[in-house]
């Protein structure tokens, strides 16, 4: 009997050391499944997608960007109809800070807001550009109308791909006429590249007057009635740096019109 006990023992035993790694496998593989924030926890929820970014090309992005997107717009409507009086930029970029707060590293958000009044209204520019490296980053902006005590969704626009969000508002060309631009820059090559487009909106639609993409080492100035562009051409700036040289800059000037931007000048100027 003594042996008969001692063999189913040590059967025991080994099918212990025989299930045992895979058991453990198996548990330390649960305890790394992340649990799901609710919904309603939003900035957990945020945090819970942006983390799945992690290694992913712009390419293979876009259904947990484009969720991103829905919850936060959907939230900043439901915030802003709740309470009108919240319908400005800096109230609306510090919910923005607040639902985006518990992203980590690398993954990391930047919100960008603006308001102006116009014809008895007021418009706010809602915008965010979500990073989860240097290079791939999507930017977001929605435009809420506000008018009297209500405040509306117009529309939605994501800029130009890959770069940060920034705004600019020109001088106005009429009472019925606003407009702004957005632009920023993404990093590459050995300087950053600046991207900008001059959008109308007539309450509803956005409207694309002019734009302009990858201006190497751009600087943009909006001053009144003129937008001016600081810039180096890219094969200029190698061949002299090559020969330790400084390579020119050059300033393209730009007035504003009724139609859009009208290039003024394009002259080279000192570095």
């Amino acid at each position: 009997m003594a042996a008969r006990w001692t063999r189913i023992l040590v059967s025991l035993v080994a099918l212990g050391v025989i299930l045992g790694p895979g058991v453990a496998a198996a548990a330390a593989a649960k305890k790394r499944q992340p649990v799901v924030p609710p919904v309603s926890d939003l900035p957990n929820y945020l945090s819970y997608l942006a983390w799945q970014l992690r290694g992913r090309h712009m390419d293979e992005s876009g259904e947990i960007t484009g969720e991103i997107q829905k919850r936060v717009l959907d939230h900043m409507q439901e915030w802003l109809a709740a309470d009108p009086s919240r319908a400005e930029s800096v109230t609306a970029r510090r919910e923005l800070e607040r639902v985006f707060f518990n992203l980590k590293y690398p993954t990391e958000a930047k919100p960008s807001c603006f308001e102006e009044s116009w014809k008895g209204s007021a418009i706010l520019g809602v915008g965010y550009t979500l990073y989860w490296t240097n290079y791939n980053r999507i930017n977001v902006l929605a435009i809420f109308v506000k008018s009297g005590s209500q405040v509306r969704l117009a529309t939605v626009t994501s800029f130009i791909p890959m770069v940060d969000l920034l705004y600019e508002l020109p001088p106005r060309q009429g009472p019925d006429d606003f407009r702004f631009v957005a632009y920023g820059t993404r990093p590459g090559k050995s300087q950053p590249r600046l991207s900008a487009t001059l959008y109308s909106f007539d309450g509803q639609n956005l409207k694309p007057l002019w734009e302009t993409h990858d201006v190497y080492d751009g600087k943009m100035d909006v001053s009144t009635g003129k937008v001016t562009i600081r810039y180096l051409k890219e094969d200029e700036y190698v061949r002299e740096q090559a020969h330790k040289r400084k390579p020119p800059r050059h300033e393209a000037t730009y007035r504003i019109t009724p139609a859009g931007l009208e290039l003024e000048s394009d002259r080279e100027i000192p570095f």
